[in-house]
């Protein structure tokens, strides 16, 4: 968490799912969330979780943010969240391959359009955290919500990430997870355990990302 603070992100995920390797606490959680500097915001991952404990977790990290990963109804994303006045992501698990042309995006960000924004991941076996990388082509070219790319991000592949997806909604943001954890010695990722190197590397593209858009968007105005 500190790391990743350091290297200037504006959000720290806590997964609040038990059966993930990356599962924390709400004692835990509330505790890392009042390390946080101001403007860094705690967003809060739940999967099918009872609007209770979901509340119960709020109460406890008062300035999180709420990310449904499971099959979450719209109403139980507003049950939850007190009829919206907590903000919350909605997560859209986006199939792999040729059938992400399928998945009507447009039609579900209508149906969660109470959502800060939508978080677009691939749809693996489980939910989250399988770091792997959909079809970024295929999305709608126009989604009349907020965006956050996620699902098999590294610091290899965001920048062209960005440059594909920005377009398609009002604004875009990242998430990342399995693509800056450490290698273990068998050179495969340790879930859980984030690398700092990667971190500030993930950053770094994700900024070159920003200045292309910056330019690419630039209008010259003619001078008299």
């Amino acid at each position: 968490m500190d790391a990743a603070v350091a290297a200037g992100t504006d959000a720290v995920g806590f997964v609040l799912y038990a059966p993930s390797p990356r599962a924390v606490t709400v004692q835990r959680a509330a505790e890392l969330a009042r390390r946080l500097p101001p403007f860094v915001t705690p967003v809060l991952l739940f999967v099918n979780e009872s609007a209770a404990n979901v509340m119960a977790a709020c109460a406890a990290i008062p300035g999180a943010c709420v990310q449904f990963h499971g099959d979450e109804s719209p109403e139980d994303c507003l049950a939850a969240t007190s009829g919206g006045t907590r903000a919350f992501l909605r997560a859209a698990r986006i199939p792999l391959g040729p059938d992400a042309a399928r998945f009507d995006l447009v039609e579900y960000a209508q149906r969660y359009s109470k959502a800060q924004a939508i978080l677009l991941d691939a749809h693996v076996d489980g939910y989250g955290g399988g770091g792997k990388a959909f079809n970024w082509s295929l999305l709608p070219p126009n989604v009349a919500s907020h965006l956050v790319l996620s699902g098999g991000l590294t610091p290899a592949n965001v920048t062209d990430g960005i440059l594909q997806v920005r377009p398609r909604g009002l604004s875009l943001a990242v998430d990342v997870s399995s693509g800056v954890e450490a290698d273990g010695p068998d050179g495969k990722p340790l879930r859980g355990i984030k690398d700092a190197g990667k971190i500030h590397r993930f950053i770094a593209a994700v900024r070159a990302a920003d200045d292309q858009l910056l330019q690419t968007s630039h209008v010259r105005i003619p001078v008299p």
